[in-house]
């Protein structure tokens, strides 16, 4: 211990010795004591017997060195508490052990609480005296307590696999215990039930980092490996912030939106009619010039036909009859019963005032040719909002929030996978689980 640790709380201390092995005993919190393990032969002992009766001796197959020794002080949640007792719990699924560990913490003024341990995840736990009231949430069990509502996660049978130090009730290696958890991040609910008895506690998430410094621990807390039950999300403050970022972002696009709509002018600078059919005289033609004034802005040309079950094809080139700067794109525009339709437009981004005029190939299947060709019309207007550009950027804004929240439903999964009545999101593909 560091020599910045705490002073020792004043509780009653009584050193004994293992009627067992012969090793000294220290009992910390002996008129709450009722069964004591030896450090040394790890005989489970009865406390109240004055002769320390051996109640069990366990053939230990592997022992198991507590990360927070016992008799470890420190400050804990503004209190100074020690470590008396340390166990460990094992169930079983799918023929696989899992493990965790509890660390029984004892104040004289405070009583007990618990620090437990799984693959890096650690939770501060204290039993309730309050029994929660039991509730449906999603059509999953579930209990309500101080306001929040836990949700059903797992109920499995915990083995007590390994203890040792002191323990206020009656404590047995390979004693079995049905244990059901309920979820509301970063809180716990548990229920341990055995014979006539539940009893109900409650665990908050903490860092292992808090605990190693509150209890003066050399090195560093084990890693943290996969997503715990109760393990508070990381993206859940930060989406929320990014989600009201974007829809204010959001709202001022659509008042620029708004804003450029009534400014810009969408004043029409060219109409006229024409048909074609193929094989009737040359199909390519220049239309006369029209005038585009003003700042450099954009160019609509919309086409409107008489199609019916046909299509037609259009090569245009918008060129500037000073300068002789061309822009050429092509159309296509079918109609028929089920799709398409006779209209389409295009827009010409930024284009520089100027006298303008187009050069127009339009070209169709020869069945047109016998129902007479296409009658179309041309139309050119100038400053016309760019409804695609307000697109974009709303999709370019959509993007972080979509990929957070993307991470964000990542560990919810990993943390629903592991429970007994996943979300149907949260459930493996099909056959996964079977082998």
């Amino acid at each position: 211990m560091g020599a910045g640790a705490p002073p020792a709380p004043a509780s009653s201390v009584k050193a004994l010795n293992c009627p067992n092995c012969g090793a000294a005993l220290t009992i910390r919190a002996f008129e709450h004591t009722l069964s004591v393990v030896c450090v040394q032969c790890l005989s489970v002992l009865d406390a109240k017997d004055p002769n320390l009766q051996v109640l069990q001796q366990f053939q230990e197959r592997q022992r198991v060195e507590p990360l927070i020794p016992l008799g470890t002080r420190g400050k804990w949640r503004g209190d100074v508490y020690e470590v008396i007792g340390f166990q460990v719990r094992t169930v079983v699924a799918l023929e696989t052990a899992y493990s965790w560990e509890e660390y029984l913490l004892f104040n004289p003024f405070k009583g007990f609480r618990y620090l437990t341990q799984y693959d890096g995840h650690w939770n501060d736990v204290k039993t309730l005296r309050a029994v929660p009231e039991r509730v449906m949430a999603g059509g999953k069990e579930a209990f309500r307590l101080l306001g929040r509502t836990f949700v059903h996660f797992a109920t499995a049978s915990a083995e007590t696999s390994f203890v040792m130090g002191e323990f206020p009730w009656r404590i047995r290696v390979g004693e079995v215990i049905a244990v059901s958890d309920y979820v509301a991040p970063p809180e716990i609910l548990s229920a341990e039930v055995t014979e006539g008895e539940t009893v109900w506690s409650l665990g908050d998430y903490v860092d292992g980092g808090q605990i190693w410094q509150a209890f003066s621990l050399p090195g560093r807390p084990p890693a943290v490996q996969g997503v715990f039950p109760n393990q508070p999300s990381p993206y859940k403050g930060s989406l929320k912030e990014l989600w009201l970022l974007y829809a204010g972002l959001m709202l001022a696009l659509l008042v620029l939106a708004l804003w450029s709509f009534n400014l810009q002018g969408r004043e029409e600078v060219f109409s006229q009619h024409y048909s074609f059919a193929p094989g009737r005289g040359e199909s390519s033609f220049v239309t006369p010039t029209f005038e585009l004034k003003g700042r450099p802005s954009t160019a609509e040309l919309s086409i409107h036909t008489d199609l019916r079950s046909d299509w037609a094809y259009f090569n245009f080139a918008l060129i500037n009859e000073g300068t002789g700067q061309a822009y050429d794109f092509g159309r296509e525009v079918s109609n028929y019963p089920d799709e398409g339709s006779p209209n389409d437009s295009t827009l010409i981004p930024s284009v520089p005032p100027g006298r303008y005029y187009l050069r127009v190939e339009p070209e169709m299947s020869a069945s047109g040719s016998r129902r007479g060709g296409v009658n179309y019309e041309l139309r050119v207007r100038r400053d016309v909002p760019a409804v695609s550009f307000f697109l974009l950027v709303s999709l370019f804004l959509l993007i972080p929030p979509a990929l957070l929240s993307f991470r964000a439903l990542g560990f919810e999964k990993a943390r629903w996978e592991e429970s007994d009545t996943p979300p149907t999101w949260a459930k493996p593909p099909s056959g996964d689980d079977e082998e």
